[in-house]
């Protein structure tokens, strides 16, 4: 899969006419606050349909602006097709709107695994150190790439959880809607059990390849080990029904999978409670590798590799490990110096974009 060319107007900062990529690596370097970063996260729209860094689409729109658009052309088993994606803005509202060759698509489970991408920024090296919901976001990122039947799960399941929590509000003030609480009860059952099966068998498989490369990155040393940890792990309905009166009481839904976790350990130790930052961010580093190793066995396709400066993050030792790994895969890295990336190791064919006030030079 690559990425042959793409053209931005409005995203935050970016006005790009046309730019070519090299199938290879693409270095985009530049000062900061130029647009590197926007330049992967207009990527990442086209991906996803949904913002990188916020919850509000409006926010990709650039200042004094009232609508941006991103074109994608992609190239996946020697077929070509273009992501067009469109953003307005009315004051703090947004409507978006995304097609495919120029056929809009009507639901977001259309959009994924189309353009398949693994996004890795300083943000992902602090995944283990992070709370929960930051680990719950990269499963349930990775799995709607490879499964659209997931992500309508999940929608399914919050739509579910927000009636609830909305009936439970009621509930504190009149309990003659009582009987309704078992519908929605229902609701969270049935998507939860689907999704609780679907994440373990995800961090099963990311748990075999991540200790495979941490074990490397470590020389030996380390042992990984990634478990998943679901909120409930008894009778899911009896769980349900006992949390009746407590969650009146808070007036939202206090288990699900909503709660869930993902324990990171290092030789049999908690990375998150006792790992070094060294320990944590290789961890982090071996999972985020993994991610790849899924695409590829899953979906037959090598993704888009995006890099957001994180080689300023890593030593040299990291470095020159992650940029092995990533051989023959398309990559665009983000970075102040074109320095950054050719000191960490010499890493063959690559193309140079100079970025400047939103402009790929």
């Amino acid at each position: 899969m690559l990425i042959t060319n793409i053209s931005a107007t409005a995203f935050r900062n970016l006005e790009i006419e046309s730019q070519e990529f090299s199938p290879k690596i693409n270095i985009l370097h530049g000062m900061n606050a130029q647009g590197k970063t926007n330049c992967l996260e207009s990527i990442y729209f086209c991906a996803f349909g949904r913002p990188m860094r916020s919850n509000m689409d409006c926010d990709l729109v650039g200042f004094n602006e009232k609508a941006a658009h991103v074109r994608v052309d992609v190239q996946k088993n020697l077929a070509n097709f273009r992501i067009d994606a469109h953003i307005e803005r009315y004051k703090n509202k947004s409507a978006k709107s995304l097609s495919i060759d120029r056929i809009p698509i009507k639901h977001m489970k259309e959009l994924f695994g189309l353009l398949l991408v693994v996004m890795f920024s300083p943000e992902d090296l602090s995944l283990i150190k992070a709370g929960p919901s930051e680990r719950r976001r990269f499963m349930d990122i990775e799995i709607c790439q490879l499964s659209p039947v997931y992500y309508g799960d999940l929608r399914e399941y919050f739509r579910a959880l927000k009636q609830r929590n909305a009936l439970l509000k009621t509930l504190q003030k009149d309990r003659s809607q009582m009987d309704s609480l078992s519908i929605w009860d229902e609701q969270l059952i049935y998507y939860g059990a689907r999704i609780i099966k679907t994440r373990s068998g995800f961090v099963n498989r990311i748990n075999n390849i991540a200790r495979e490369i941490h074990f490397k990155i470590t020389q030996n040393k380390e042992n990984l080990q990634l478990i998943y940890a679901p909120n409930i792990s008894d009778d899911y309905s009896e769980v349900m029904s006992k949390s009746h009166e407590r969650d009146i009481i808070r007036g939202s839904t206090s288990n699900g999978i909503h709660k869930d976790d993902i324990v990171f350990t290092v030789n049999g130790i908690s990375a998150r409670n006792f790992g070094s930052q060294g320990q944590q961010r290789t961890a982090a580093l071996s999972a985020k590798l993994a991610e790849i190793e899924i695409i590829k066995s899953s979906a037959l396709e090598t993704p888009i590799l995006l890099l957001d400066d994180v080689l300023s993050e890593l030593d040299k030792f990291r470095q020159q490990f992650l940029l092995t790994q990533i051989e023959g895969i398309q990559t665009l890295i983000t970075c102040t110096g074109v320095e950054d990336v050719l000191m960490a190791k010499t890493i063959g064919e690559y193309k140079t974009i100079k970025v400047e006030n939103g402009r790929l030079l």
